[in-house]
């Protein structure tokens, strides 16, 4: 094949290719005489999401930020063994029904759902400073605060960790809106109780 032939088969294809960069390149498109690196939009357009922002978005992405299952590994609960699970929804289910009358009581502070639970026949866990557990399976406490207007506020009402096992938990809680009981793995940081956000 001679030198002419080759030259007369790329062409066309070298041509097309470099059409395409011509054309795709930054896709802005650029008025005559304008400064680079500004772009042409028609009128009324909306502008393009933030720029800098990643084109990855990672399998079971919540709000579809990269490294959002890494950075929220903390707040997924553990895998319960099924024995296990089973376990936890008999607890749950008879932990509800207390619940449900002192909520309908209207009785939803931590020592008065601390008390009617403790009639059950559980005993309260006791945890060294070191965070080693020595003992007993329920812990009732207020109502984590959350931000409101200029400062933290803290809600009526309580919540309930009760360990059934090492990998299976009931928690609920109680407040003036309503009442929820389910059952859960432990979470890696903060046992029982689901964490807050703010790693």
């Amino acid at each position: 094949m001679s030198t002419s032939t080759l030259a007369r088969r790329v062409s066309p294809a070298a041509v097309a290719l470099a059409a395409v960069a011509v054309l795709t390149a930054c896709g802005d498109l650029h008025a005559p005489g304008a400064t680079p690196g500004a772009t042409s939009r028609p009128s009324g357009s909306s502008s393009p999401s933030a720029s800098g922002a990643s084109p990855y978005v990672e399998p079971g992405a919540g709000d579809g930020a990269p490294h959002y299952n890494e950075n929220n590994a903390y707040r997924r609960a553990g895998e319960m063994a099924p024995a296990h699970a089973a376990d936890a929804e008999r607890e749950a289910a008879r932990i509800r029904p207390v619940l449900k009358r002192l909520w309908e009581q209207r009785k939803w502070n931590p020592e008065t759902v601390r008390t009617a639970l403790l009639r059950l026949g559980y005993e309260e866990e006791r945890v060294a400073q070191d965070g080693k557990r020595l003992g007993g399976t329920l812990t009732v406490t207020g109502l984590p605060s959350h931000w409101e207007g200029d400062g933290p506020v803290t809600p009526e009402g309580s919540r309930v960790a009760l360990r059934v096992h090492d990998d299976a938990c009931v928690t609920a809680f109680l407040q003036q809106s309503n009442f929820a009981v389910s059952t859960n793995g432990p979470y890696p940081e903060t046992g029982c109780f689901q964490p807050p956000y703010g790693h």
